[in-house]
């Protein structure tokens, strides 16, 4: 029996989907910023992030992305501060007092 051209291009086609292939995921920039640093900066950035293998925009994002949690300390800390002075706690030692 004589099988149509199609047919077997159907079939491999078929068999080709069904194997596992690796896929990538890329994540596209959509904005480009252009920061200005000091005398000497560019150069110490371009050896930090040589020395971990990352370009310099893939440091300054990490560096980023390790920041923002520092953000959420600060403000917490500017509405708690007002709060415990107001109940005499001014030091490390007065917490420790308060909870020991």
């Amino acid at each position: 029996m004589l099988v149509p051209q199609h047919a077997v291009r159907h079939a491999e086609c078929r068999r080709q989907l069904t194997q596992i292939v690796p896929v990538c995921t890329v994540a596209h920039m959509d904005e480009m910023l252009t920061v200005r640093v000091q005398r000497g900066m560019r150069r110490r950035l371009e050896r930090r992030a040589k020395a971990q293998h990352l370009t310099v925009s893939e440091l300054f994002l990490r560096a980023l992305d390790q920041d923002e949690p520092l953000d959420g300390l600060t403000a917490a800390r500017a509405e708690l501060v007002p709060q415990a002075r107001a109940q005499g706690i001014y030091t490390d030692e007065d917490v420790f007092a308060l909870i020991s």
